[in-house]
């Protein structure tokens, strides 16, 4: 079965992706030549295909482009907003990543992605949202506003389909009502029924674990990866589409186009040279910053960029080091924290038993490695307010148990500690590993620590590791790397600020906000 051309110009090899993934799809009953799709049967399912490339490669645009055949077929995108009423000869299709800073790099892309975990965790909503979704839908009829909402009016509820016409977003649409989703949702459930069609974005930061969840979910999995990246941490280097057998297997090569060369990516696919080294490499950088103005070898670490985008490093006593001369730098006291100041999730500290409180606090972006920035105090003791890059309500309240680590302390200075809740740790700077997933437009690597790789002579599958971590740091960066050489930090002309970070129409949505479990 051979899919009809895609009107984009597609590369060789992106051509071939596409008619391995409509083959895929076609044995599962979707047939994107006619645009058709089958009820879904008893066992069908295509199985899991990984598509994987480097940076450069055009792994986005074609999944954005499949993305488009699915829709234009009937199949239904499922996100964690809203699934709809559930139909015998529903087809379904979910775009994930890994973290909520990878689908909102997607979705900024116009691809309608959402996080795994919104999609292994289900919302149980309120019965006023069910009737708002399913009427914007377009799978129910307007509801009637006295059975609604205190306040909501017909005309809010204008102003909601009229945004929901103009971009399919419930979020969105609830938001030009004035409402919030989270106002509805009364607990969350493991998903139990399977769903049909999943892609998943940055697959090589999927563990074992998550990846046996998503192939009992999804009959038909199909993975966009870069095996240049580092693997998980305890995968021993092997990403899990590494394991699958070479039928289940297609690599793209980059695609070389005048209109989008770019030197950060030249210099990405330079280290697949296994003749180069790092002095050779760092050789290239300079004469690229020659070159070009979106290469920068800098003598020094700008503090203004590491308030929104964190300086990669690998080690962390690097890390630290350069938070405390951030935080100097800034005038920060030690006791206390200022609106602005960048944090990174570290996890959730909370017992078994407040397992649905753990679980709203993941759905709404706070999961190891989120990146947000403290707004200030919350109302109960212990609170922080926050914004969280990459949710679609990004503003929340938090019981927060926020750790700044110092130099040679093993113990962290605590500014702001609730009983549970939400760990975070400084995010001025942040490992090369944690930054998987994420991009920003500026990036700042620290090239001493890469070179302290290199002379360590560690591999990681094969490849050496300064060379892994060179890549996946720059790649990091949309428009522009700064390449760091020395170990210094350039002061901040103007003062930490919180004004780019504006609330949206609706208010804080305050996650817990009562103090105690």
């Amino acid at each position: 079965m051979q899919a009809s051309a895609p009107a984009i110009r597609y590369s060789d090899d992106q051509a071939e992706a596409h008619d391995r993934v409509a083959a895929l799809l076609y044995d599962a009953g979707i047939d994107l030549d006619d645009g058709t799709a089958s009820p879904p049967g008893e066992g069908q399912g295509g199985g899991v295909l990984a598509i994987t490339g480097k940076a450069g490669s055009g792994k986005t645009m074609l999944l954005a482009e499949l993305v488009k055949a699915l829709t234009a077929a009937g199949v239904d995108l499922v996100s964690g907003d809203y699934e709809g009423r559930k139909r015998k000869d529903r087809r379904t299709l979910a775009i994930l990543a890994p973290t909520n800073k990878a689908a909102s790099v997607l979705r900024s892309r116009g691809v309608p992605a959402t996080t795994i975990h919104r999609i292994l965790y289900t919302p149980i909503y309120a019965p006023e949202y069910e009737r708002i979704a399913d009427w914007l839908a377009g799978t129910g009829d307007r509801p009637a506003v006295d059975g609604l909402m205190d306040g909501l009016t017909d005309m809010a509820l204008d102003r909601a389909k009229a945004f929901y016409d103009t971009v399919a977003s419930i979020p969105g649409a609830l938001a030009a009502a004035g409402l919030r989703g989270s106002d509805f949702i009364r607990g969350w459930k493991r998903r139990e029924e399977p769903l049909d069609v999943g892609f998943v974005d940055e697959s090589s930061m999927l563990d074992e674990r998550q990846f046996e969840d998503l192939k009992e979910i999804f009959p038909t999995l199909v993975l966009f990866g870069d095996p240049a990246q580092l693997a998980p941490v305890g995968a021993s280097g092997e990403m899990v589409f590494e394991r699958l057998p070479d039928t289940r297997r297609l690599s793209l090569a980059r695609i070389h186009r005048q209109e989008a060369d770019s030197p950060i990516l030249d210099l990405a696919h330079a280290l697949a040279d296994p003749g180069l080294d790092f002095h050779g490499f760092e050789r290239m950088v300079e004469d690229a910053a020659r070159r070009d103005d979106r290469v920068v070898m800098a003598q020094r670490v700008e503090a203004a960029l590491m308030a929104r985008s964190p300086v990669l490093v690998w080690r962390n006593a690097t890390r630290i080091r350069l938070i405390q001369a951030f935080r100097a730098a800034y005038g920060a006291p030690e006791d206390a924290l200022l609106p602005g100041e960048p944090l990174i999730c570290d996890g959730i500290e909370l017992p078994l038993k407040h397992r649905k409180r753990r679980i709203d606090l993941e759905a709404r972006g706070l999961i190891k490695g989120a990146q947000v920035v403290y707004l200030g105090p919350g109302r109960g003791q212990g609170f922080a307010r926050l914004h969280v890059f990459g949710a679609e309500e990004p503003q929340v309240s938090v019981a927060a148990i926020i750790k700044i680590e110092k130099p040679d302390e093993e113990e962290p200075f605590i500014p702001a500690a609730a009983r549970m809740g939400a760990v975070f740790l400084h995010g001025a700077a942040v490992t090369i590993h944690k930054a998987q997933g994420s991009q920003w437009e500026t990036v700042q690597v620290f090239a001493p620590d890469l070179y302290a790789a290199a002379q360590a002579g560690r591999t990681e599958a094969g490849v050496a590791l300064w060379k892994r971590l060179a890549y996946v740091a720059i790649t990091r960066a949309e428009k522009r790397l700064h390449w760091v050489v020395r170990n210094r930090l350039a002061r901040p002309a103007d003062p930490l600020t919180t004004d780019d970070l504006r609330a949206p129409a609706a208010a804080l949505a305050l996650v817990a906000e009562e103090p105690g479990p």
